[in-house]
């Protein structure tokens, strides 16, 4: 088994061949690698889990977030084999994702939260059919840029709303969310796997973006990369080559 393409890291690729220039945020200057966005001295490739899934992922973005190296949907694309991302746009929807919107092998679900839907769109959890794949659509943006996705996006109006119930408030430090409550992409992407039966993979998408946030956090406060945490001990089980030489 290898690694998937990652879908997020090509969709960049796309917008940069098109002309779109990165942000130029905070820390825009340092040398990052290509691969996984993180300054080199701190780079994440060797972390990269391997793991099998059954269900997919559909990511939905903005313009801005595709560049953002914070970004935690580029983490999802890496541990789930079938991920797939598009921008966003008010007056164009891609082609593509409609073909895969109504793709028989998957049974979409818009994961969202069920206080903003009609309650007799939303359920709180996956049925898992021998026939359809669970195919998780996200909303990766800020929460006003998501909502407003969410409005203005009349092909998602059939689909079943996920709505999760999350136990814990959400560990990402990287931006701040105004609503306390919110989870990063990455962690609502774990949720959802685990709903979903994919209790490996969820597994290991949480360890692998506690990695990552340790990661590019030590890089900007300029702390030596440090491996020999809990959570790169919960990774390591995912991980081959590279990475296995670390230790």
């Amino acid at each position: 088994m290898s690694h998937a393409p990652n879908a997020v890291a090509r969709l960049r690729d796309q917008r940069e061949e098109e002309g779109i220039k990165p942000i130029q945020a905070r820390g825009w200057r340092a040398t990052r690698c290509r691969a996984c966005r993180v300054i080199e001295s701190h780079c994440l490739c060797a972390w990269r889990p391997l793991v099998e899934t059954r269900s997919g992922v559909c990511l939905i973005m903005t313009n801005k977030e595709v560049f953002k190296p914070s970004n935690t949907g580029w983490l999802i694309a890496d541990v789930v084999r079938d991920n797939h991302a598009f921008i966003w746009s008010r007056t164009e929807v891609d082609p593509k994702l409609l073909a895969l919107l109504s793709d028989p092998q998957w049974q979409p679900y818009l994961v969202f939260p069920g206080e903003y839907v009609a309650p007799e769109r939303v359920t709180h959890s996956v049925t898992l059919d021998s026939t359809k794949r669970p195919l998780f659509i996200l909303l990766d943006a800020t929460w006003t840029e998501a909502r407003k996705i969410f409005r203005k996006s009349p092909y998602f109006d059939a689909l079943p709303i996920l709505s999760l119930l999350p136990e814990k408030l959400s560990r990402y430090q990287l931006r701040r969310s105004t609503r306390s409550e919110h989870l990063c992409t990455a962690e609502v992407a774990a949720l959802c796997l685990d709903l979903a039966g994919d209790a490996q993979a969820a597994w290991a998408l949480d360890a692998y973006f506690d990695v990552f946030s340790q990661h590019y956090l030590d890089a900007k406060r300029q702390l030596e990369m440090n491996v020999e945490t809990p959570a790169h001990a919960e990774l390591m089980p995912f991980v081959q080559g590279s990475a296995a030489s670390m230790n």
